[in-house]
């Protein structure tokens, strides 16, 4: 079958919801907030509305409602870009909170750089509670490169190459530019952990904040799809919570080697341990992948 192909342009965050009615779903099944990357937005009819549409279909009666990040579609993909990723968990942390139908919890999934915006959440606002985290394709570790951004020619991929490379970590990019929020430049470390706004602070790295850490330990699962040929994340190893050993850019850290783990700083070894993490990987580019592969992996968590 022809693969259901997702480009999200880069590293999107998305936002779709799929939540169930105060009574619950026609089903009972858990509802499901979705997250879209960047240069996607919550009702795409190719990407999110299509992975909406699909999941409803395999499971009769899920409730699945899509977050919108500003007042309409076009703001939604440009907040993508330039809105600061702390006002964006803010925003949905409250719309959450405020919807009754998520009061029995929710399960989520996030496409892109909407992976880590939902880890945030989990580790933020544990009301109303989230159940499973399922991340595809998602930067845990942060990025240090935009191999595509979707193009060679795009004056906004230039423009956002050149700040991130001469500029990521001041006040400036760091206020207005979605990406250099979670830009982990490895032979800068100390600027990365003293001026990241937003990664930094959610993997601990500054200081262990118990409640990110207890928060995130109650989620029941916590689901990684690694893809295989991705050219767009570097480095993809991020998308298992992997990175560059500090110092350098050439050698590789899994999660399990980092200090992050060994120092139990965002509770990972803890859920590992307790079989809580899940480590999948599928063969394609950045966010693509077959209906079949996403019924067989995917679905069973959200049933």
């Amino acid at each position: 079958m022809t693969p259901v192909v997702l480009w999200f342009l880069l590293v999107v965050p998305v936002v779709l919801v799929a939540s169930r009615p105060a009574q619950g779903s026609a089903n009972g099944t858990l509802p499901l907030v979705m997250w879209h990357g960047m240069g996607d937005s919550c009702c795409n009819p190719l990407s999110l509305g299509a992975i909406k549409k699909m999941i409803q279909q395999e499971i009769p009666g899920i409730y699945v409602l899509s977050l919108m990040i500003g007042n309409n579609v076009v703001e939604d993909t440009k907040n993508g870009f330039f809105m600061d990723v702390n006002d964006q968990v803010s925003m949905v942390c409250s719309q959450l909170s405020g919807n009754p139908q998520l009061k029995g919890g929710y399960n989520a999934m996030g496409f892109s750089q909407g992976a880590q915006f939902l880890r945030a959440v989990a580790q933020r606002c544990p009301s109303p509670p989230m159940k499973t985290l399922i991340s595809v394709g998602g930067q845990h570790q942060g990025v240090y490169g935009l191999p595509r951004c979707p193009g060679e020619a795009s004056h906004i991929c230039d423009m956002i190459r050149k700040a991130l490379n001469t500029e990521a970590y001041s006040d400036l990019v760091q206020k207005h530019l979605v990406q250099a929020q979670y830009w982990h430049d490895p032979l800068n470390d100390d600027l990365y952990k003293k001026h990241s706004l937003f990664l930094a602070d959610i993997n601990q790295e500054r200081v262990v904040n118990e409640t990110y850490k207890k928060n995130l330990q109650m989620l029941e699962k916590f689901v990684m799809v690694k893809f295989l040929q991705d050219s767009v994340v570097d480095p993809v190893d991020s998308e298992w919570f992997g990175f560059l050993k500090t110092g350098q850019a050439k050698e590789m850290e899994t999660l399990q080697e980092s200090v992050l783990y060994k120092e139990d700083r965002l509770g990972l070894a803890a859920m590992d341990k307790a079989g809580k993490l899940v480590f999948l990987a599928t063969q394609g580019d950045h966010l693509q992948f077959t209906k079949e592969w996403f019924d067989a992996n995917l679905l069973p968590y959200l049933r």
